[in-house]
């Protein structure tokens, strides 16, 4: 292959139209900016670098889809350089002993974050979702302001990491290996929450959770700011706990056929007391989460009544109006009509409703293998309901105060705080 010769340019002075060769070309010097250490370091294996005190590290991790993860720390042994342990930065942390600060103590968040999306919903599934970056831009603000080894874990879903339950708990002792007996200092940690149960909270799942685990409670306004404790009423799912001495019976079967409706908000305890009481009896159960519609509950307790069967209707019957279709079908048969009214607190059917959607694994807790009621349910329980009255046309109402009753299992379980 022949290569092309290239011939050397010309300039034209424009005074005599004389040829003239260009000016000669000069290099100019160029001073380096690498150093003889900066070349060492390059090739100086990562294992020999000297670690700097400034490098700051946060990882994230998800757990289960579900359990947002975020962990600070500086340099690879997790703990603060002098400059990091001041009293002045310690102090805006905690109000303990500062001085057996990195020694004695872990910093650990642990937050309800249902707002929080784990993942893009769509077909656009690219990049994280837009409530996922601004937690995570604030969660690394408050850890870099922070400069002190700490853990965050936030619960983006109701499950059992969402606090009061203790998944998250579970989750931290496993990481720092504290998983074990003795390992951590209970009575000397302390659970430091706004959502304790006061006038104003939003709910009282922080106190709640430091039950749960045992560990002391403060507000923060006691903890740094040295306040006394607001009164609070707590709710203590024990105090709703059978003693196992009772033997006497909530229902008694009066006449040889009879049709029994429940007047009771969702989670109170219905479907219990039909299954421990009535079925034993022999009462056909008939209930609208099985059949769907109040017309095919009507017309499946027409066949049982017409049949010669007493018949148990294990739904809310909130009001009048949807009590009297009951009082009508029960007249059609010449059938005395009775009222089971299960007055069980607004905050136990919540807790009946979470412990049981939790736990559907426990028959004794889940026999239907229910799911979680949303709130609106209670909600419009609380609505419609009017107090049921013998004028109805009812031959007697029991009133049923809610007791929990269960193995061993099921009671630890059910004392737990859910809500």
């Amino acid at each position: 292959m022949a290569r092309e010769k290239r011939t050397r340019p010309t300039f034209t002075s424009i005074l005599g139209q004389k040829e003239i060769s260009p000016p000669p070309a000069t290099r100019r010097k160029i001073t380096s900016t690498t150093t003889s250490e900066a070349v060492t370091n390059f090739f100086t294996p990562r294992s020999q670098k000297p670690v700097s005190s400034t490098i700051q590290r946060i990882s994230w991790r998800v757990v289960d889809n579900s359990c947002l993860v975020a962990t600070y720390s500086k340099g690879p042994s997790k703990q603060p350089d002098a400059k990091t342990t001041t009293p002045a930065r310690l102090q805006r942390i905690a109000a303990f002993d500062l001085e057996n600060y990195i020694s004695r103590y872990q910093i650990v968040m642990v937050t309800n974050q249902k707002k929080v999306a784990l993942k893009k919903a769509g077909k656009n599934t690219l990049g994280e979702p837009k409530s996922l970056s601004i937690f995570k831009a604030k969660v690394t603000s408050v850890m870099n302001a922070l400069g002190v080894p700490l853990s965050v874990y936030a619960a983006t879903e109701y499950d059992n990491f969402r606090k009061p339950q203790t998944g998250m708990w579970k989750m931290f002792l496993d990481d720092y290996d504290l998983d074990f007996e003795d390992a951590l200092d209970l009575e000397g940690s302390i659970f430091v929450g706004d959502a304790a149960g006061r006038s104003g909270d939003h709910s009282c799942v922080d106190r709640n959770f430091a039950s749960n685990i045992g560990l002391q409670f403060k507000t923060p306004e006691e903890f740094f700011r040295g306040e006394p404790p607001q009164p609070v009423e707590v709710f203590d799912p024990k105090t709703y706990i059978r003693d196992n001495t009772t033997t006497s019976l909530p229902f008694v079967k009066s006449d040889g056929q009879e049709l029994v409706i429940f007047c009771a908000s969702p989670g109170a305890g219905e479907s219990t007391f039909y299954w421990r009481y009535l079925q034993p009896l022999e009462y056909e159960r008939v209930n609208q989460d099985v059949l769907k519609t109040r017309s095919k509950c009507l017309k499946v307790a027409d066949e049982y009544l017409k049949g010669g069967k007493s018949v148990a209707v294990d739904n809310t019957n909130a009001d009048p109006e949807t009590r009297a279709h009951w009082i009508e079908l029960a007249k059609k048969y010449n059938v005395p009509i009775r009222c089971i009214r299960l007055s069980t607190p607004q905050s136990i059917c919540k807790h009946n409703n979470a412990v049981r959607a939790a736990n559907p694994k426990i028959e004794s807790l889940n026999p239907e293998n229910r799911t979680l009621l949303p709130g609106i349910a209670f909600g419009d329980f609380t609505r419609r309901f009017q107090e049921p009255q013998i004028s109805e046309g009812f031959k007697d109402i029991i009133h049923v105060d809610f007791q929990f009753e269960g193995d061993p299992t099921a009671r630890e379980i059910w004392a737990r705080h859910w809500i």
